[in-house]
C-alpha cells in the first residue's frame, strides 16, 4: 500500500505527464500548420511517449494497492512566435518535469519507499536521456 503522500505526488505526476503529452501535441499541431511535418511528427512522438509515463505511473499506484486520483489537466500554449520557440520550451519543461520526479525520489527516500525509489529510478534514467 503507498502511503498518502506518495500516493498524491505520483497522483500530481500523472497529470505533470498527461499536460506534457498535451503540450508536445500542442506543439506538433504547431508545426503542422506551419508545413514543418518532420518537426511535427517528432513532436508528436514526444507526446505518445508523456502519455505512456503517465500511463506507467497509472499502472504503478493501481498495483501498489493504491487510488488513482485524476484532476485537471492545465491547457498547453498553442502559438509560438518562432519554430525554435517550442523546442525551447520543451528543453526548459523536460528540466522542471526531471526536478519533480527528483522531489518525488526524495520523498520516498524519506518514507523508506524503496519499491517506489526503483520505479522512480527509471523515470530519472529515461529524463537524462532527454
Amino acid at each position: 500500500m503507498l502511503k498518502p503522500e506518495i500516493q498524491e505526488s505520483l497522483n500530481a505526476q500523472i497529470i505533470r505527464e498527461m499536460y506534457s503529452s498535451n503540450l508536445y501535441l500542442s506543439m506538433a499541431a504547431y508545426y503542422a500548420s506551419n508545413n514543418l511535418n518532420g518537426f511535427a511528427n517528432w513532436m508528436r512522438l514526444q507526446a505518445e511517449e508523456e502519455l505512456m509515463h503517465a500511463l506507467k505511473i497509472f499502472d504503478y499506484v493501481l498495483n501498489r494497492n493504491g487510488k488513482v486520483e485524476l484532476n485537471q489537466i492545465p491547457a498547453p500554449p498553442t502559438t509560438w512566435q518562432a519554430p525554435i520557440e517550442p523546442f525551447e520550451d520543451s528543453y526548459k519543461h523536460e528540466q522542471l518535469i526531471s526536478s519533480q520526479i527528483n522531489e518525488i525520489q526524495d520523498i520516498a527516500f524519506r518514507l523508506k519507499d524503496y519499491a517506489t525509489v526503483s520505479f522512480l529510478n527509471w523515470f530519472a534514467d529515461e529524463q537524462v536521456e532527454e
